[in-house]
């Protein structure tokens, strides 16, 4: 739903031997009515009888773990179950990068990440876009970098959870993604000789550490790359093949060494995931954490809202392509999305399938299967994460819109595609898997509501 930068909802979450939604504990014992009997006559039995109904119901409401506001259904609370942080695991591990786990490799692709000199001109690092202090990302509607980028600027933090990156999927892993951004014109516009011997100048022995001797590379030229410019290009291909080898796999052990740093960042706890956790303990609290707006919100998400149709999950996201119709910032030439990152992600020397992948074939299972021709993928764009989305201002692939309430209002009015055809239902049409949404204006300001519940720490691992 929301857009700045997993899995399904689980179907389990209720502690056994437990009574769900208003219902007592099966496990603690009824309420002992004999323990309130008195001998008086006449009225004052009556009197007594009364204390003791008045006693016994406050005492069954003592038991009551979930008030009406809090009640959910089984299957609610299973969903609840599977949004709460704890389900993500670990970070999964990236068979195409054997160098991940390594603690040197984390420590030189810190320093990487942060260094100004992987640019043209040496004043962009990753860093720049990627801010510590701005849940790593740059709170603008498109990356600024040597120039300005095309699309919005996505977050790291859990990043390895997703089978694609970038907003298109045109990356299938946390290393082939970092390399991207610095031979791209309009972020650090920088080749893969200059920046390959800038690491033997500067980071040889961290470099050797984790990889191992550098490769013979025989005297290089200061710029070349086969994604520059028409020079570079024209330097590259006049390179001997086994220069151009090294060259492309010192660069892509740059990407494996920073994607181990990347690897460090990780979503904190929110007021959301405490909720969550009281709902399937059933234990009262989470009446304390979320307010009544708040849970009004949670409702509709799960709800009439359908946001839970693809922000589902742990991290709130499918980790899938959709169209919903966001305008384009140009209607005369509208993002292509996920149809042109596909074919990019097919192409790339740096996939999983690569040479420079440390992955089995077999180990490469989403590459091989991914859809290539698919009519849904045009003008589709990657689920974010809603984790500390209320934090991410501006939203979508391209800063369309400013506020969490704009991004609603744009769900509830289901505006026609520019480009391909939107999966939310117009209209008068029917859709075989979800009905249009209906949020009125009060409901909205829920929703946004509860989306600010799903703000906690940006946790960096030592």
């Amino acid at each position: 739903m929301v857009g700045s930068e997993a899995g399904h909802p689980g179907t389990g979450g209720r502690r056994p031997g437990h009574v769900q939604y208003g219902g007592r504990h099966a496990e603690e014992p009824a309420v002992k009515r004999t323990a309130l009997r008195v001998r008086t006559p006449g009225p004052l039995k009556f009197v007594a009888v009364l204390a003791a109904s008045l006693l016994t119901t406050l005492a069954a409401l003592a038991l009551d773990k979930l008030p009406p506001r809090d009640a959910w259904s089984p299957q609610q609370v299973a969903v609840l179950a599977s949004m709460r942080l704890k389900e993500a695991g670990s970070q999964p591990a990236d068979p195409s990068n054997a160098y991940e786990q390594k603690t040197e490799a984390v420590a030189l692709g810190r320093a990487l990440f942060n260094d100004t000199r992987l640019s043209r001109d040496g004043q962009v690092a990753c860093a720049s876009c990627h801010a510590a202090d701005q849940q790593f990302q740059d709170g603008r509607p498109r990356g600024q970098g040597i120039g300005t980028g095309q699309r919005r600027t996505m977050p790291v933090m859990g990043a390895a959870h997703s089978p694609f990156l970038f907003w298109d999927g045109r990356k299938d892993s946390l290393w082939s993604q970092a390399l991207g951004p610095l031979e791209d014109a309009q972020e650090h516009g920088g080749n893969r000789v200059r920046f390959v011997k800038l690491l033997q100048s500067h980071y040889s022995t961290q470099y050797q550490v984790v990889f191992g001797p550098l490769p013979p590379l025989g005297k290089l030229p200061d710029d070349a790359s086969p994604a520059g410019s028409e020079a570079e290009r024209a330097v590259w291909a006049a390179m001997a093949p086994a220069s151009r080898d090294g060259v492309n796999r010192v660069f892509a052990n740059m990407g494996k060494a920073i994607a181990a740093f990347e690897r460090t960042l990780s979503y904190g706890e929110s007021r959301f995931d405490r909720y969550a956790q009281a709902t399937v303990e059933a234990d009262g609290r989470g009446q304390e954490v979320l307010s009544s707006q708040e849970v009004r919100g949670l409702r509709l998400f799960l709800t009439k809202g359908q946001c839970v149709t693809c922000h589902n999950g742990p991290l709130l996201s499918d980790h899938a392509f959709h169209n919903t119709g966001v305008p384009p910032l140009d209607r005369t030439r509208p993002d292509r999305g996920r149809a042109e990152g596909v074919k990019k992600l097919l192409q790339d020397e740096f996939n999983c399938l690569g040479r420079y992948s440390d992955a089995r074939p077999e180990q490469c299972g989403e590459l091989q299967f991914v859809a290539g021709n698919d009519p849904a993928q045009l003008a589709a764009f990657r689920t974010p994460s809603l984790r500390n989305v209320e934090a991410r201002a501006p939203y979508m692939h391209a800063g369309q819109f400013a506020t969490l309430e704009q991004v609603l209002q744009h769900y509830a009015a289901s505006p026609r595609a520019v480009l391909g055809h939107s999966e939310l239902a117009q209209a008068g049409e029917r859709h075989a898997e979800r009905q249009a949404i209906r949020l009125s204006a009060s409901e909205i300001r829920d929703v946004a509501a509860f989306l600010g519940t799903l703000t906690g720490p940006v946790i960096q691992a030592k």
